[in-house]
C-alpha cells in the first residue's frame, strides 16, 4: 500500500482491485452470500486483512437502506451459557461483515421492551433477542409493531411471527427421565430456578411427560420458583429436611445450572451424598461440573450451533434471501455421563446424616 493509499480509508473497491475481483463480488462475500466461488471469496478476504479494510456501516446503510448493524438482546451477561452466546453471535455476526450490539435485559421485561425501543431508533438491520419470558413477552411484541426482522433464542417455542432457535430441551429432558427411569429412579426431583422462562418450563414438560409414559407409578415433585436465590435454597433445604426416608428422592434434575450448584450445595450441607444417595443431572454443562467431585452429569447445549443458526437465519431474512413463513429450529442436546448420576443400588438407602 502506497503512503497516499495509507493516508485515507481502503474502500471496496481497493479491496476489488487487490482481490483482482468486482466489487459486487467483494459486497457478496462480506454480505455472507454463499454463491461466490471459495478461490474469489478466499482472496476478499486476504485483500481485506492486507488493506485492513472496514466497513462503513452508516455509508452502508445510506446505499442498501439498511446499516450493517444487528443487536443481540440477552437476559444477562453473568451466566455462562448467555455469555457463551453473545460470544457465538458476534463472531458469527463479524463473519458475515456485520458489526454488532450487545445488551442486557436483566431479567426484566419492561427493559426489554426499552432495548428492542433503542435498537430501532438505532436502525439495527434485525435483532437476536432471548425473551425474559417467553415468545409472548413484551420484547417480541415491539419487534413485530415496529416490523423489525428478527430471530428469537432458547427461551421460545414456534412463533407464527419470527423464526425461533433454541436447544430441544423437550427431547434433551425427556432423554434424561429415560435414563433416569431405566437406572431404577420412582421418587424424583425436579429443580428450577424460575417459572417465567419457557426453556425451564419445556424441561420440566419434557422429563415429567416421558417419567409418566415409563413408569405412571414414578413421583415427579418439583420445585420451581421466581423468588430471590435466598429464599429458593431454603426451600430446596426444608424439602429435604421434611421428606422421609421413604418419601426422599432418589434422583434430581436441576433444570438450570445455577439449580444444579445450588442442589449441589444443599446435598453437601446435609452431607447427602452423591451419588450413592441420591443421583444429580443438570442441564447446561459447565467446566466447574467437570472439575468437582463427583463429576456432574448434565445436558450439554449446543451454544455455537444455536449462535450460528440465529445470525444466519436473521441475515438471511435481512437480505430477502428467506421470505416464507417462519421456521422454528431446534438443536439436538448431548448428555454427558459423569459420576453423579450412577446407578440406584436398592430402593432405599441408609446411613443419611441429618443436618
Amino acid at each position: 500500500m502506497s503512503e497516499e493509499e495509507a493516508e485515507r480509508r481502503p474502500t471496496i473497491h481497493d479491496v476489488a482491485r487487490h482481490a483482482r475481483v468486482s466489487a459486487a463480488t467483494v459486497s457478496k462475500v462480506l454480505r455472507g452470500v454463499q454463491t461466490v466461488r471459495q478461490e474469489n471469496a478466499d482472496r476478499v478476504r486476504a485483500a481485506v486483512a492486507a488493506l485492513e479494510y472496514r466497513m462503513d456501516p452508516l455509508a452502508s446503510g445510506l446505499r442498501n437502506e439498511h446499516r450493517r448493524i444487528v443487536g443481540a438482546i440477552v437476559p444477562e451477561l453473568e451466566s455462562a451459557f448467555f455469555g457463551a452466546l453473545v460470544t457465538g453471535l458476534e463472531q458469527a455476526a463479524e463473519a458475515a461483515g456485520y458489526q454488532m450490539i450487545i445488551a442486557s435485559s436483566r431479567e426484566c421485561e419492561q427493559r426489554e421492551e426499552a432495548l428492542v425501543a433503542r435498537m430501532h431508533d438505532w436502525r439495527v438491520s434485525g435483532v437476536v433477542l432471548v425473551p425474559v419470558r417467553s415468545e409472548r413477552g413484551l420484547g417480541p411484541k415491539l419487534l413485530h409493531k415496529l416490523g423489525m426482522q428478527a430471530v428469537l433464542v432458547d427461551r421460545v417455542s414456534a412463533n407464527d411471527r419470527f423464526d425461533t432457535v433454541t436447544a430441544d430441551n423437550f427431547e434433551a429432558s425427556a432423554q434424561v427421565a429415560e435414563r433416569l427411569i431405566a437406572q431404577g429412579h420412582r421418587q424424583i426431583l425436579l429443580v428450577g430456578m424460575t417459572r417465567i422462562s419457557k426453556a425451564v418450563r419445556t424441561r420440566a414438560e419434557g422429563f415429567e411427560g416421558r417419567a409418566r409414559e415409563l413408569d405412571q407409578e414414578a413421583r415427579v415433585d418439583k420445585l420451581l420458583s421466581d423468588a430471590e436465590v435466598e429464599v429458593q435454597q431454603s426451600a430446596v433445604g426444608t424439602y429435604l429436611d421434611t421428606c422421609s426416608d421413604a418419601e426422599r428422592p432418589t434422583a434430581i434434575f436441576c433444570l438450570s445450572q445455577r439449580a444444579t450448584l445450588m442442589t449441589l450445595s444443599e446435598l453437601r450441607r446435609r452431607g447427602i451424598r452423591v451419588p450413592e444417595e441420591v443421583a444429580l443431572v443438570g442441564f447446561d454443562d459447565a467446566e466447574w461440573m467437570k472439575l468437582t467431585w463427583p463429576q456432574i452429569t448434565a445436558v450439554a447445549q449446543p451454544v455455537d450451533a444455536i449462535a450460528d443458526r440465529a445470525v444466519a437465519t436473521l441475515l438471511s431474512r435481512v437480505i430477502g434471501e428467506t421470505t416464507g413463513f417462519p421456521v422454528q429450529y431446534l438443536e439436538r442436546c448431548d448428555i454427558m455421563v459423569r459420576q453423579s448420576a450412577g446407578p440406584l443400588e436398592s430402593p432405599k438407602r441408609s446411613n443419611r446424616r441429618e443436618g
